[in-house]
């Protein structure tokens, strides 16, 4: 039998295609924010990945409290203008994903 994540020939075994994995289409507000090019698709683990990204690059991390950010003019289109937790972000996206 072949390792896990390796075919019998082994060769890496495609990944499962789930909620997080799928490529999805982005908001031209939300892709500004992540850089992706124009009719780029993300699944939303890369895009999670590059919004932290976007917000440790910024410095819109509270200092006091790292839990949370207040969102910059670029990204009030998706996130609004108040403070924010960022582990709660991903619920702000599915307006802007599809």
């Amino acid at each position: 039998m072949a390792p896990k994540g390796k075919s019998d020939d082994g060769a890496a075994a495609p990944k499962k295609v789930n909620g997080l994995t799928k490529p999805m289409a982005l908001s031209a507000e939300l892709a500004t924010i992540v850089g992706a090019k124009k009719d780029e698709k993300l699944a939303r683990s890369e895009i999670i990945k590059r919004l932290w990204a976007y917000l440790k690059e910024k410095k819109l991390q509270d200092p006091e409290n790292k839990q949370f950010f207040t969102p910059d003019k670029t990204m009030e289109p998706v996130f609004g203008k108040e403070r924010i937790k960022a582990f709660g972000m991903s619920k702000y996206l599915k307006n802007h994903l599809s």
